[in-house]
């Protein structure tokens, strides 16, 4: 829990540092790959620390992930540069894949179906507390301390998880023997999932695909067709292409996958939203994201009592049904929507997912031998963080082509003083969320952009919806039946004694 909570707080705790880290260092330009970096190096690792866990044990390979994230934050928050940050940050990364998935798998090690359920309950709390306090954690130490500190406070708590977690799993590790790490598949899966999420990302940011993008992604998925034919044949592969068989996994990689894209993608643009059509502050815009939270922290709880009741489907089709829901809702929101209604639909969506990821979790940890657990677990998180990634460079492509698209039409009615600024905000739309530039905006300008602003949201939205509608419609590939009927895993000797 204290290394979940580690994970969940950093990215949201260094997103309130990040216009005083832009003030210290300067690289506006490039400052998004701070988070971007992040993000690519932590999912591409996934895999790999899942697979590493199934061969040398939980303990050393959880350890070794928390030494290389506490690495990368020391050196992050001794940077000089926004480059040296942006690659400290990337280290960081690959230590943070490791945080997640395989504290799940730990607990799939050590207790059963029902227990298990509760426990990811707590889980889910811790993430939902950290993803909270991470915004007044960073805005506290950026203001009173230095912007530095918001890195440098990782130390204690991950020094303090290492020590817990070293000592109750002392003497677990059994290593199976001499095995051969797939390294030929670590290298193909990193460089073409790698270059296909940086012309996702880059692509998406800039609001088109170039040919440079389109060149990138298809050796990236050239690399990405050899991993799978490598796979097939590696004495240890990195992602067993076994685990597709099971009906159980597929479900959950297909329906994590599209939520994941649907969800992530989305909820990416509701600060926008607040603060380029409604007009509200940075504050605001960020507390627009608390429903969401609460409401999957306290439907992770629901979820995972309630598929000990009625199965693992029907808690996923339900989430589906709430999200597919919550789009539709938000594809009304316009300059009239109020915040309640805001809080509602994000409450809505929450709880949407918080039904959804708990039992796809649970239904893949139960379904697959001990053997595979760390990979599957993995794999698993793996597939909603890609979706995530792809569903921001799709839906912020949409965006950027809309917004252009909804002020060109705007512009041709407007005159004067006001067509030219109107043109300026064309240029740099970011310019209209800063509130002083806001208010010195003629009223015509102002309602024209927020206009375009709100329509262009509403195809997002609509692409948020449609991804949201096969969502539901994948959810019906999870089995039914009771889940004490479908589960393997506590019929596999545990290896481990709570």
């Amino acid at each position: 829990m204290l290394g979940l909570f580690l994970g969940a707080m950093e990215s949201t705790a260094v997103a309130t540092a990040m216009p005083t880290v832009i003030a210290s260092l300067g690289g506006l330009a490039i400052y998004s790959w701070v988070f971007s970096g992040y993000i690519l190096a932590a999912t591409i690792s996934m895999p790999l620390w899942g697979r590493l866990a199934d061969i040398y044990g939980r303990r050393s390979v959880y350890l070794s992930g928390l030494t290389i994230f506490l690495v990368g934050s020391v050196l992050s928050g001794f940077a000089s540069s926004m480059t040296v940050l942006i690659i400290c940050r990337t280290l960081q990364g690959l230590g943070g894949g490791a945080l997640i998935p395989l504290g799940m798998t730990i607990i799939a090690d050590l207790y059963g179906l029902e227990q298990r359920a509760r426990m990811q309950g707590y889980f889910s709390a811790t993430w939902g507390l950290a993803s909270i306090v991470g915004p007044l954690i960073g805005g506290f130490l950026t203001d009173h301390l230095s912007w530095r500190w918001v890195f440098f406070v990782n130390v204690p708590f991950g020094l303090l998880a290492g020590a817990v977690l070293g000592v109750a799993l002392a003497g677990t590790d059994r290593p199976r023997g001499p095995v051969k790490i797939d390294l030929r598949g670590a290298a193909l899966l990193t460089a073409g999932m790698a270059g296909l999420l940086a012309a996702l990302v880059e692509g998406g940011r800039a609001g088109r695909f170039g040919p440079g993008h389109y060149v990138l992604t298809a050796v990236s998925i050239g690399l990405l067709v050899e991993f799978a034919r490598w796979e097939r044949r590696a004495p240890e592969p990195l992602l067993p292409l076994r685990l597709f068989a099971n009906r159980m996994f597929r479900a959950a990689a297909v329906s994590g996958f599209l939520a994941g894209m649907a969800m992530f993608g989305t909820i990416s643009f509701i600060p926008l939203f607040v603060q380029g059509v409604l007009g509200g502050s940075a504050t605001e815009a960020g507390s627009a994201l608390t429903p969401f939270v609460l409401g999957w922290v306290t439907f992770s709880v629901v979820s995972a009592r309630l598929l000990l009741r009625v199965g693992y489907r029907w808690p996923v089709v339900g989430g589906m049904v709430c999200l597919a829901v919550a789009f539709l809702l938000m594809s009304h929101m316009g300059l009239s929507t109020t915040r309640a209604v805001t809080a509602r639909n994000m409450l809505l969506a929450g709880m949407g997912m918080g039904l959804i990821m708990v039992p796809l979790l649970l239904a893949v940890q139960n379904a697959v031998p001990r053997a595979d657990l760390g990979a599957a677990t993995s794999a698993t998180t793996f597939f909603r963080s890609i979706g995530g990634a792809v569903g921001v460079a799709v839906m912020g492509a949409v965006l950027s082509a809309e917004l252009g698209r909804q002020l060109t039409m705007v512009l041709g009615g407007l005159e004067g003083a006001a067509r030219a600024q109107l043109e300026v905000l064309i240029a740099h739309p970011d310019a209209l969320i800063e509130p002083t530039l806001r208010s010195a905006l003629p009223p015509a300008v102002l309602a024209a952009f927020s206009q375009g602003l709100a329509n262009a949201l509403h195809g997002v939205f609509l692409v948020g919806l449609s991804i949201a509608s096969l969502a539901l419609l994948s959810a019906f590939l999870v089995p039914a039946g009771r889940a004490q009927d479908l589960a393997l895993g506590d019929k596999r000797p545990s290896g481990l004694t709570p």
